[in-house]
């Protein structure tokens, strides 16, 4: 019976141990994702904002006025933003004024002065070379600075 029983342990045992190496295997081979490849969607450089439009809300006066505006140069050859202008003196814009390579991203930082209160409507023109009449896109900042809370 003792013969019996350690057999079958020592079949279980090696079942086991088949069982685990080739699961091990199996991780070792499984194929690994690949990085997406960047596929361009238009002759020569084209801008692609993820957004155009950012909404502050109700902000209190002097709170953070920053807003930021990412895109991607979704064109074949890079992209150059040639100028980027506000609306008004309330409204700093800042961008990298280095060419932005194909599949490769970008943003524009505005920030808005949070001192003056009241609605805020202001317009960020951005001028590129871009292609398909997006060589010049307008962003826009929306919202309200309320008075600051005592």
């Amino acid at each position: 019976m003792k013969k019996i029983f350690y057999s079958f342990l020592l079949v279980t045992f090696v079942v086991a141990s088949a069982d685990a190496q080739n699961r091990r295997n199996a991780r070792q081979t499984e194929p690994v994702a690949a990085e997406p490849v960047f596929v361009p969607t238009a002759e020569g450089p084209k801008i692609e904002f993820e957004k155009t439009v950012h909404d502050y809300g109700q902000i209190e006066q002097g709170a953070n006025g920053e807003a930021v505006f990412k895109f991607r140069n979704v064109g074949s050859e890079p992209l150059v933003l040639s100028g980027v202008s506000a609306s008004c003196g309330c409204t700093v814009p800042a961008w990298s004024r280095e060419p932005i390579m194909s599949g490769e991203f970008g943003s524009i930082t505005v920030r808005y002065n949070t001192a003056i209160i009241g609605h805020i409507g202001r317009a960020v023109t951005v001028h590129s070379n871009s292609v398909d009449n997006t060589n010049r896109v307008i962003l826009r900042l929306s919202g309200n600075v309320n008075p600051r809370q005592n």
